[in-house]
């Protein structure tokens, strides 16, 4: 059983920039891993995701942040950069062992972090 732990998040301003970590506690350099957020209110949505096939992005996102993986540190980050206050939520990694075309789905990811709260004020 893969345990993920986040750190980063926190509260910052329009504009500016910040790192998400996900820790996992085996190797997942393999794994289909990925990155969703969920506001108040709203349901959980795809960030981004990234497998050996591909990198993917929501579109909301898309040019902003940065999915990246040190395999030897066995930590994902989320790069996020020029943030808006619409980007306000909690975040949370996920991984699962094999590749599906379904990455920007929750149910497809068997394990999650515990989440992380970014606020973006204007």
């Amino acid at each position: 059983q893969v345990r993920l732990v986040q750190s980063g998040g926190g509260s910052v301003q329009s504009g500016d920039s910040i790192t998400l970590a996900c820790a996992a506690s085996d190797k997942i350099s393999t794994y289909l891993v990925g990155w969703f957020r969920q506001a108040p209110g709203k349901e959980r949505e795809f960030v981004s995701a990234m497998h050996w096939i591909g990198t993917y992005y929501a579109d909301s996102v898309k040019g902003r942040f940065i999915i990246a993986r040190d395999n030897a540190a066995k930590t994902l980050y989320l790069e996020m950069n020029s943030l808006k206050p619409e980007d306000t939520a909690m975040y949370y990694c996920a991984a699962v062992p094999q590749y599906s075309d379904a990455y920007r789905t929750a149910a497809t990811y068997q394990h999650w972090g515990q989440g992380t709260q970014v606020t973006v004020s204007a």
